[in-house]
């Protein structure tokens, strides 16, 4: 496999300072986001630093000084035990990730068409593509004889009468109802004559545009 550099695709979980200082890197797949952890790696210059320290505490006097030498020390060489540990892991990290020769993403070995040598975004896998098609194809389907059934449905429905959305009285939602939810307060609908067919209030006895008697 090629050299991999993961200038990007990682995480530095390393600790410089405290008993439990050491080095350990996390790197995700750039595809599916899994990731694949190093064991974690001691440094060890530091965590005898610390424990001194606290023996200082304890005997204090040459103890102490020795602790701040070793702590100095561990301090200057942080930088670099930190690079060497990094540079092992990637070696560790380069059995567990692929890079793609199309689009340089470093992907895991799910993520990976083996038969192509690239990605599964860049290289599909047929298989998958099938089955991903074929059930986005039972949903449009599902999906079309759903409109086509409420299609038919709101032909079916009143779209003349005029229906009031709102309570005067309280302001509710009323959403066309004859009675509103929240206050009882009669809404006002509108009516449509049948003989002239003209939009008529509920209340009126006889149709104002042809006379046509309505109760």
């Amino acid at each position: 496999m090629e050299e991999l550099k993961f200038s990007k695709n990682y995480h530095d979980l390393s600790q410089q300072y405290g008993v439990n200082a050491g080095f350990q890197f996390e790197f995700y797949c750039e595809n599916c986001s899994d990731t694949w952890r190093t064991a974690f790696e001691g440094y060890k210059s530091q965590q005898a630093a610390e424990w001194m320290e606290k023996a200082s505490g304890w005997f204090g006097g040459i103890v102490g000084q020795a602790a701040n030498a070793v702590e100095s020390m561990a301090h200057a060489g942080w930088r670099d035990a930190r690079d060497k540990a990094f540079a092992r892991s990637v070696e560790d990290a380069k059995r567990h990730f692929n890079r793609c020769a199309k689009c340089h993403s470093y992907v895991c070995d799910t993520c990976w068409n083996k038969k192509r040598g690239l990605c599964i975004r860049c290289a599909p896998i047929a298989e998958i593509e099938m089955e991903s098609a074929r059930a986005q194809g039972e949903t449009d389907g599902a999906t079309e004889k759903a409109r086509e059934i409420g299609y038919e449905k709101g032909k079916q429905m009143d779209a003349a009468t005029e229906r009031q959305l709102v309570c005067p009285s309280c302001g509710a939602q009323a959403r066309g109802a004859k009675f509103c939810p929240e206050c009882g307060q009669k809404l006002a609908m509108k009516n449509q004559c049948p003989s002239c067919m003209n939009t008529i209030d509920p209340n009126v006895k006889f149709c104002p545009e042809c006379g046509h008697k309505l109760k």
